[in-house]
């Protein structure tokens, strides 16, 4: 026998309701049996920027290896850095 979930409280904004989920357990407050399986193929992951200093040779280094795969040199060192956390985490 289920019963009727908790009313989910109205937020001012994102932030807050983020805040909310990251410290309540959603069990009483979404019936989870009807929940529906969704795809979101445009969603991208938030991003953040920052800063990195480099020795000069060795972004030159990667802006070399960049240009002879024919990708902006940002791209390249992210796309590194995911591979290189990703072997890390095996």
């Amino acid at each position: 026998m289920s019963r009727k979930p908790r009313n989910v409280p109205k937020f001012r904004n994102e932030a807050e309701e983020r805040r909310f989920w990251e410290t309540h357990d959603s069990t009483g407050l979404v019936d989870w049996s009807k929940a529906e399986r969704v795809r979101l193929p445009n969603l991208k992951p938030s991003t953040t920027s920052i800063s990195l200093r480099l020795p000069v040779t060795l972004l030159e280094r990667i802006k070399i290896a960049a240009n002879k795969r024919d990708v902006p040199y940002q791209s390249l060192i992210k796309t590194w850095l995911a591979e290189r956390t990703e072997k890390a985490d095996r």
